[in-house]
């Protein structure tokens, strides 16, 4: 009896643990009919500015964030420079360089990204994903992201982002961008 028990845990535990399931299962196809439409080259242009927390591994928030960012696009490419003031009295820069694609595909790089990172422009969405390492003071781990934003209607884009590492989730990023002065 406990035998059996323990095994369907385990499959029970497998089973969620799958992509079909949680926040991963997500595909840009899941959006491609909800409004209003996410255009990056204006909804990620100009000055804004980001607010946001970073949970750990246990759900806790263990840093919170201001971030001014400005877009520029010329064409079909564009740059997104954000400056990021934590909480604890951190800094941290990042230049994300943007280069659409096909049918709402596009690719980004940025200094602290391992490789390309590949997205998807879909409805109301944008979704992302890539492999950055953290800066030594944060461990130097190389984490997998899937990053998602959200346009609302009033355009402020919501952006949920998990961070993984070897599979498990280690991290959450929650954070609201707005035009800066809206």
């Amino acid at each position: 009896m406990k035998l059996t028990l323990i095994l369907v845990i385990v499959l029970l535990c497998v089973a969620l643990w799958r992509p079909g399931f949680g926040f991963k299962s997500q595909r840009p196809d899941h959006y491609r009919a909800t409004g209003p439409a996410f255009d990056i080259r204006e909804h990620l242009s100009g000055k804004l500015i980001s607010e946001g927390m970073i949970y750990g591994p246990r759900g806790r928030v263990v840093s919170r964030f201001v971030a001014e960012m400005t877009g520029t696009w010329e064409g079909g490419t564009g740059t997104l420079a954000e400056e990021f003031r934590y909480a604890g009295g951190g800094r941290q820069s990042r230049e994300w360089r943007l280069t659409l694609g096909e049918n709402g595909t596009f690719t980004a790089e940025a200094n602290d990204i391992i490789g390309q990172a590949t997205g998807e422009v879909s409805g109301a969405t944008l979704s992302m994903r890539y492999r950055i390492r953290l800066p030594e003071e944060g461990g130097g781990h190389v984490l997998d992201v899937t990053d998602w934003l959200y346009l609302m209607e009033n355009g402020t884009i919501l952006n949920r982002a998990q961070m993984r590492k070897f599979g498990v989730k280690v991290a959450e990023l929650v954070a609201t961008m707005r035009p800066a002065g809206g």
